[in-house]
């Protein structure tokens, strides 16, 4: 074995993203021309009959190609084409290429103030979004949403969301978690399971030094610290959270533990929780798939298929309709057989 792949071997399948590429299912068009993209858009949002073209034209660009058009569209037509689309478009269909066109940041953070907008909040997204983002990312999103909402993210969520899982998102936009070094600290690993096994007076565990470590400890130590934890205490983490968390607290820190674990896997177990039972949760379902298609929908879709025993493409297929269903299938590329 080469000493590449020796290193690449000793990767996940998130973290190989990195070392050859992308494993998104889009990616840069080749021979791309902007005026030819831009041309069939302005022949297709007049007639309503031309959906097709529209999915067809946003789907087979990548965001910074769209972004291209975006500008280019507002050059030749002084109007937002962002605007027109939702005069074209409806639903579902609206909301996925909205999506695309917007910028991965202005995208999240569309999406998070839509989770604490209105009645009720959405945890599970606030969740999903911020507990996946790399510190540039964070801070990139806190400053658009400021900009565009005149108002702090960390501001929103103290208002939205209750301790301790305020406290756990607030860590985390803090913006402080370490990167990997690529030196093993053995002692700094031993300190963090100890801590995390450590009770207190009432014998349950100290929340704020599970948020500390949770927030701030890069991903490869992580999980060195949670397979010590599981020599000391003879149990996986994810048993001991269970036991002594509730709530939207314990709901994310088993998310930070599947994140930390195997990202694409975690995508994968919400993108199916968003299609089983009885209806489909579409926002869901079409922000993962906007969101993870130039980084690791591949990847996903490859653990989809292992855990679940039918293709991603299949389910989408038989779970949505329509343009909308068109669009997805147009991100998710392909069967996997």
């Amino acid at each position: 074995m080469t000493v590449i792949q020796e290193m690449l071997s000793s990767l996940s399948i998130a973290d190989k993203v990195g070392a050859w590429g992308t494993l998104g299912t889009v990616r840069a068009q080749k021979n791309f021309d902007p005026d030819a993209e831009v041309e069939k858009l302005r022949e297709s949002l007049p007639n309503k009959g031309s959906q097709q073209t529209i999915i067809d034209v946003v789907t087979n660009l990548n965001n910074e190609q769209r972004q291209d058009v975006v500008r280019l569209y507002k050059e030749q037509t002084q109007q937002d084409l962002i605007e027109n689309i939702k005069k074209a478009l409806s639903g579902d269909l609206e909301n996925v290429i909205v999506g695309l066109l917007k910028t991965p940041i202005a995208y999240d953070v569309q999406e998070l103030k839509s989770a604490m907008k209105g009645l009720g909040t959405d945890e599970s997204t606030l969740t999903e979004i911020i507990c996946t983002r790399s510190n540039e990312q964070l801070k990139d999103i806190q400053n658009l949403y400021r900009e565009q909402f005149k108002a702090e993210l960390e501001t929103n969520i103290i208002s939205d969301t209750s301790e301790p899982y305020s406290g756990l998102l607030l860590g985390i936009t803090k913006c402080k978690r370490e990167k990997d070094s690529g030196i093993i600290d053995y002692l700094r690993i031993e300190q963090d399971s100890q801590i995390l096994s450590e009770l207190g007076p009432k014998k349950t565990p100290i929340v704020s030094k599970w948020i500390t470590i949770m927030a701030e400890r890069s991903p490869r130590h992580l999980r060195r610290v949670f397979d010590k934890y599981k020599e000391i205490n003879f149990v996986d983490i994810e048993e001991d959270i269970k036991k002594h968390f509730k709530g939207d607290f314990e709901k994310a820190l088993l998310a930070i533990v599947s994140i930390t674990k195997n990202t694409p896997l975690y995508f994968a177990d919400r993108l199916h929780s968003a299609m089983k039972g009885t209806g489909t949760n579409d926002k869901t379902l079409a922000r993962i798939l906007i969101s993870r298609s130039e980084i690791d929908l591949l990847s996903i879709r490859v653990e989809f298929r292992k855990k679940y025993g039918k293709s991603l493409y299949s389910t989408i297929k038989s779970e949505v309709k329509g343009d909308f269903q068109s669009c997805l299938l147009a991100l998710c590329r392909a069967e996997d057989i």
